[in-house]
């Protein structure tokens, strides 16, 4: 298993507020079928918002797609004039599996937008951000549309300064494409609740 010092990490951007620069680990193509994956990564169960980290499991690693995008902004945010849809926060933590916060932690979101499209020109509903002394992060968005061929989802890389990086997806609740779509996994659910403004989500990566 290969692990990044921290000089690694900083020299490959990963924790740079000027942006993150990490290579794309999808290809061309449709999102129906998986990239391989080629970043060493660990199978797991997902995580009740009181975690349940002690087992040692990982958070499961899937498919990058093909849209992915390096060198996004950093921001918490992903909301800015012209995006539509309804609104969407997830919050939670990032955990070794003993359990422990992992400070400075990155995340890179990226998803569609409400009418189900990426954008692949800019960086519109892309960003990463870094976790806070305590592990937690936070991120404001919309809820994605649907792609065709996938059940609605949101792509995230995670990686901490002395872990391997995580490539990976969340999904939602009670959705009627999660049955058809072959890159689903239940272990990546959300917990989400519907609150007066929009949908509140929480979710702890295990790295």
């Amino acid at each position: 298993m290969n692990h990044l010092t921290r000089r690694e990490f900083m020299r490959l951007g990963l924790a740079s507020g000027a942006g993150l620069i990490l290579a794309a680990c999808g290809s061309e193509g449709s999102e129906e079928s998986p990239t391989p994956m080629t970043a060493d990564n660990a199978v797991g169960v997902q995580l009740e918002p009181t975690p349940h980290c002690d087992d040692g499991d990982e958070t499961p690693a899937q498919t990058a797609g093909p849209f992915y995008t390096p060198d996004t902004p950093q921001r918490t945010s992903l909301r800015e004039a012209g995006i539509t849809g309804t609104n969407l926060i997830v919050t939670g933590k990032v955990l070794t599996t003993d359990c422990r916060p992992i400070a400075g932690a990155v995340l890179d979101f990226w998803h569609a937008d409400d009418a189900g499209n990426y954008d692949n020109d800019g960086y519109r509903l892309r960003g990463h951000q870094l976790t806070d002394a305590e592990g937690n992060f936070r991120l404001e968005t919309i809820v994605p549309g649907l792609y065709p061929g996938r059940t609605r989802h949101i792509h995230v890389l995670a990686q901490g300064p002395d872990t391997k990086l995580l490539t990976t997806q969340l999904y939602f609740p009670d959705e009627p494409d999660n049955a058809r779509d072959g890159i689903f996994d239940q272990a990546l659910v959300m917990d989400v609740n519907t609150d007066t403004d929009g949908k509140s989500a929480v979710f702890n990566f295990v790295l």
